[in-house]
């Protein structure tokens, strides 16, 4: 089954999409609180499927960061605690998961932040980034905006017709 895993921008932690209300999103906590709390429209919402780590040449999806992640620790936590790292030692960490990263654009909190994620989803038993994790099916904004438009526009058929 493959997974929706969100970041919720203001919001600690990550978490794993439950449902669909009415004007909001139902999620879970991926800690181990397995707290559930409505996502807004208002929330910057972003699937982690949906990310990418700068290099220097292409970006490279999060998934494929955080299989190699997962390679180099044997499917384990994190080895480096990113909390109390130096910023040298998350700069040598990450060149070993990836080699070509973009020096000026990735941050040290981006790094921290991705061994941060990493370890919840390992502590979470998600571990298979590339099935389980994987983009979600469906249609793009756009196509979303045009079909908006279209029931829009047979709404104002319908009033018309009714006239």
């Amino acid at each position: 089954m493959k997974e929706t895993v969100l970041a919720i921008a203001g919001k600690p932690g990550l978490y794993k999409l439950v449902s669909h209300a009415k004007n909001s999103l139902i999620v879970e906590a991926l800690d181990d609180t397995h707290k559930r709390i409505p996502a807004f429209g208002t929330d910057r919402i972003t699937s982690l499927a949906d990310i990418a780590m700068f290099t220097e040449t292409d970006d490279v999806p999060l998934m494929k960061v955080l299989a190699s992640m997962r390679d180099l620790e044997g499917g384990k936590v994190s080895s480096v605690d990113f909390r109390k790292a130096s910023p040298k030692e998350l700069h040598e960490y990450f060149s070993k998961i990836l080699p070509d990263w973009d020096q000026e654009r990735v941050q040290n909190s981006h790094i921290k932040k991705l061994i941060q994620w990493y370890n919840i989803l390992v502590n979470a038993g998600l571990t298979n980034f590339e099935e389980e994790l994987a983009p979600t099916e469906g249609d793009n904004i756009d196509d979303r905006k045009e079909e908006s438009k279209n029931i829009d526009d047979r709404k104002e058929e319908d009033k018309k017709s009714k006239r």
